[in-house]
């Protein structure tokens, strides 16, 4: 026999077999829930929980807390007593370990029957136990992977990757998987999302999995798949203590707690955008919520002064939603980060519970700079995006995930933007007009932008100035807002549609109303106020335009591309 040591296990989750979630799935989906609801009855039925240890070892007689000794037939008044009193305490406690013994063995059958796979055409789940369920996901169809890593399901080395596909309702979610996989299948997916596969030459890069010692826990294959090699020490080796391997555990659960979101490694240091402290504190509480909560404040204070309790109980639950809102702001935009990575662009963000999104090129549909007018003097501005299948009803999180600077300065904000948008990378003609339309307004030289006629006054009389238009290198440009100033970048290969209205008073100005058409998202690229003959005319140019500029893009292939180079 060798004395080599045998191969390190290997999973390759991407190989075309079915694999399993990571063991801890199911409590970490549900079965937290069901600890929360057996602690709320334990909490609650505390005291008699004691009363029944004391009966049960000393009957006849039992301390009432009052110095008086109660009988044993006072126990009939709720379950508990009940149970004591008619002598079925051994059914009952058989009861509870039949049910205990059935969740976990549901928990356990729900793991067993939930299986993925990644082929070279899609991402399938089967699940469901009396109901089976198989969905499919598209990998043309991918507009992004989010990896979610909950403060909980960290301490157990597991992290949510959800596939992100165009449509509503149409994402997929495999939770969870171990940690130290999901960033590789990941890769794996969207290299197979782009195109690249038809360069391999042989089977995907299999992703080494840790000693069994760092608590990881290895995706299971069905029969078929691949067997993984064996977890045995080489022959010689000191078999490690219980100790060593707690420690280890640990070591490495606080090094995963410690890394950030985005791998240094991953993307050159001049590409990634950080948010100092300071700043994330500051603009929440300058932000509109902060306001709402001073106003809340101030009417509870006067309740208190006037003795009007019923102001207590109608803004005090509102004055702690308001701050669990600010506060959950605030640890959201910690650790935040974007960089541009071979796949597209990568945003993590996230303190105790962490998040990050990887947004393949080619599916950003509009992009938009935004600043509320208290920002303005510290010349801070926020970046929000349009992608398919993350609409603004979907939740916070969503919302989340759409919003790709929560706060940055004006270079921050052509940093982003060129990322999101190649063709508006420096030293092209749309980063020349991008600070135009973060701060510039009509009249100014070399502004860049159209003029708004001054009869569109009397439809905006404050932000008439700032309402304008440009185009180049394939990317609309609109800005517009006075109380709140707004720059919508739209690429018109990805535009859906153009449309030009005006009702009956904007037909006796002579103006008319612009919206260009995207996939459904907090951004609207609109433009309230145009002279109807320039409206038209850029009407006809962005349809024209659009046409050509989605024939040629080939920018949802990239790794096709970049193997043909």
């Amino acid at each position: 026999m060798s004395g080599a040591a045998p191969a390190k296990p290997v999973v390759d989750l991407a190989d075309g077999e079915w694999h399993r979630l990571h063991p801890a799935s199911p409590l970490l989906r549900g079965g937290l829930v069901f600890i929360a609801i057996a602690g709320f009855v334990i909490a609650n039925l505390r005291e008699r929980v004691v009363e029944f240890f004391l009966v049960v070892f000393a009957p006849g007689q039992l301390d009432d807390g009052f110095g008086e000794w109660s009988d044993e037939n006072d126990w009939g008044r709720d379950p508990i007593g009940g149970i004591v009193a008619n002598n079925l305490v051994g059914w009952a406690l058989l009861a509870v370990l039949l049910v205990v013994v059935l969740v976990i063995a549901g928990f356990w059958l729900s793991w067993r029957m939930h299986t993925f796979r990644v082929t070279p055409e899609a991402v399938e789940v089967r699940s469901g136990i009396l109901f089976r369920s198989h969905r499919s996901a598209r990998l043309d169809r991918i507009q992004g992977i989010n990896i979610t890593r909950p403060v909980f399901a960290r301490l157990f080395g597991a992290a949510k990757l959800e596939v992100q596909v165009a449509g509503q309702s149409g994402n997929m979610q495999l939770a969870y998987l171990g940690s130290s996989l999901t960033d590789g299948l990941r890769r794996d997916i969207l290299r197979l999302a782009s195109g690249a596969r038809a360069t391999k030459s042989g089977p995907a890069p299999a992703v080494a999995l840790p000693a069994v010692a760092s608590g990881e826990a290895v995706a299971e294959p069905l029969p078929g798949a691949a067997p993984a090699a064996g977890l045995a020490s080489a022959p010689g080796a000191a078999p490690a203590t219980i100790g060593s391997r707690a420690g280890a555990i640990v070591g490495q659960r606080v090094d995963e707690f410690l890394a950030p979101e985005l791998d240094p490694e991953l993307a050159p240091p001049e590409s990634v955008v950080h948010i100092p402290v300071g700043r994330i504190v500051g603009s929440t509480l300058l932000g509109g919520a902060a306001f709402w909560m001073l106003v809340v404040a101030g009417v509870v204070v006067a309740g208190i002064l006037t003795r009007q309790l019923w102001l207590l109980f109608s803004f005090v639950p509102a004055a702690i939603g308001l701050v669990s809102y600010l506060w959950s702001r605030i640890t959201k935009s910690l650790r935040y980060s974007i960089a541009g990575t071979p796949d597209g662009v990568r945003v993590g963000y996230g303190l105790l519970s962490t998040a990050n999104h990887t947004i393949p090129p080619g599916r950003v549909h509009a992009v938009e700079a935004t600043q509320w007018i208290f920002w303005r003097p510290f010349g801070w501005w926020s970046v929000r995006i349009n992608v398919a299948g993350q609409s603004v009803t979907n939740g916070s999180e969503a919302a989340q995930r759409t919003q790709v600077l929560p706060v940055g300065t004006a270079e921050d904000v052509q940093r982003v933007i060129a990322l999101l948008l190649p063709e508006a990378a420096s030293g092209g003609p749309v980063a020349a007009q991008i600070g135009s339309g973060l701060t510039g307004r009509a009249g100014q030289d070399g502004d860049g932008f159209s003029a708004t006629p001054k009869r569109g006054a009397w439809l905006h009389p404050f932000s008439w100035r700032r309402i304008g238009w440009a185009a180049a290198d394939g990317i609309a440009l609109l800005r517009r807002g006075s109380l709140v100033r707004r720059l919508v970048l739209v690429p018109l290969a990805r535009m859906q549609s153009v449309a030009l209205s005006a009702g009956p008073v904007r037909r006796g100005l002579g103006l008319a109303e612009l919206r260009l058409h995207t996939v459904v998202g907090p951004v609207v690229p609109s433009l309230p106020v145009i002279e109807r003959e320039a409206g038209e005319a850029l009407f006809a140019h962005l349809a024209d335009e659009a046409v050509e500029r989605a024939n040629e893009d080939r920018s949802q292939h990239w790794g096709r591309e970049t193997a043909d180079a």
